[in-house]
């Protein structure tokens, strides 16, 4: 079988949320069996040598692949939700992003001290999302393993963001 180009799945789509904003649409990658496969292949081959306890994914993109991804690598997967959206006791990460602010929160006991965790989301871009991930990991104890991506929109900055961090992308973006 031929590798899968996924950067032929990804659909831009202009000005949306907002004018100016070139949104990386991902829901070709999720409907083709080929494409859905490399990508969670792709992501597992980075992250398998790091030896994961959870993978960490943000609502609601970030949970398409980090659940798969989370089975793959036989880790557990834990979901970083908008505020309110969890009915436990929770932490909390506020963030910017490319074209506005948000938090992320997770429950108190979704990581024990000194699990290795992989964070995920579908797209890296200013790392605003990314970063409050593992800012939430950190909170409860748990050890940053590494950031895996499906797009990296570098021309945006966000992997200096995680200076400190491993991250892997499987398509990097140089400009908009």
């Amino acid at each position: 079988m031929s590798p899968v180009d996924l950067a032929r799945y990804v659909r831009d789509i202009a000005d949306f949320p907002k004018p100016g904003i070139v949104f990386k649409d991902i829901t070709p990658v999720m409907a083709a069996p080929e494409a859905l496969e490399a990508a969670v292949d792709g992501l597992a081959r980075y992250a398998r040598p790091l030896g994961v306890d959870l993978v960490i994914a943000a609502e609601a993109r970030g949970f398409l692949l980090g659940a798969a991804l989370a089975r793959e690598l036989g880790a557990g997967f834990i979901l970083a939700r908008k505020p309110g959206k969890l009915p436990h006791e929770t932490v909390r990460a506020e963030y910017k992003l490319e074209y506005g602010s948000d938090a992320l929160e997770l429950h108190t006991d979704a990581i024990d001290q000194g699990s290795r965790v992989l964070v995920h989301d579908d797209l890296l871009a200013t790392g605003g999302t990314a970063e409050a991930l593992c800012s939430l990991a950190e909170q409860l104890g748990g050890e940053v393993a590494g950031c895996a991506f499906l797009i990296e929109l570098s021309f945006l900055g966000g992997r200096g963001r995680l200076g400190r961090h491993d991250v892997h992308a499987l398509l990097r973006y140089d400009e908009e």
